[in-house]
């Protein structure tokens, strides 16, 4: 695998990260620097460490993950995404205030927006790629992809407003489904 397929693949991954970090910037959290770097650091660190993770634990148990993987994710985003939208219904009821950059949120979307990564790293196992080359790229695509989609996600902030917040959960239940059924149709 070539580094350019290697960077091809990284983009590829890093796309459910960018649509949960423009989606928390503009319902309105990731507003300071430090809340934007957690974001995109904890994005970035988990598509690294995936692949990583894969490439371990891969050739034993990856019969038994390959089957599940894909409702795991499903189920992460679908709470998530239905917290999301009830903020969003709700803005007056703090208890249930969700902030995707703290948190177990973030660690919550962090995994389920990564879980695709595992496969790579059976991947990269199996093609006899370095796996370090092949982690770093990833994560550091991620990160920068996810700080580009919180800048957009700030500019449309601007226009919608708390609506954001609903249109994010119904965005992240939508991305849950993906993954479900591509998994379940092939």
């Amino acid at each position: 695998m070539s580094s350019v397929e290697i960077i091809l693949v990284a983009i590829g991954l890093a796309m459910d990260a960018a649509a949960v970090s423009m989606v928390a910037a503009a319902a309105g959290f990731a507003r300071d620097a430090r809340a934007r770097f957690r974001l995109a650091f904890h994005f970035g660190l988990f598509q690294a460490l995936m692949p990583i993770l894969g490439w371990v634990l891969g050739r034993t148990v990856v019969d038994y993950i390959s089957h599940v993987d894909h409702w795991v994710a499903f189920g992460l985003l679908l709470f998530i995404g239905t917290r999301m939208v009830w903020s969003g219904l709700n803005p007056g009821e703090e208890k249930f205030q969700f902030d995707p950059t703290r948190g177990w949120n973030l660690i919550t979307l962090s995994v389920a927006t990564s879980i695709d990564a595992l496969a790579v790293g059976l991947s990269i196992a199996m093609l006899e790629v370095n796996l370090w080359y092949s982690v770093g790229v990833i994560g550091l695509v991620t990160a920068f992809i996810s700080l580009l989609a919180i800048q957009l996600g700030r500019q449309v902030s601007l226009k919608y407003g708390h609506w954001m917040e609903i249109l994010g959960g119904v965005i992240l239940v939508g991305i849950g489904l993906r993954i479900l059924i591509s998994h379940l149709m092939a």
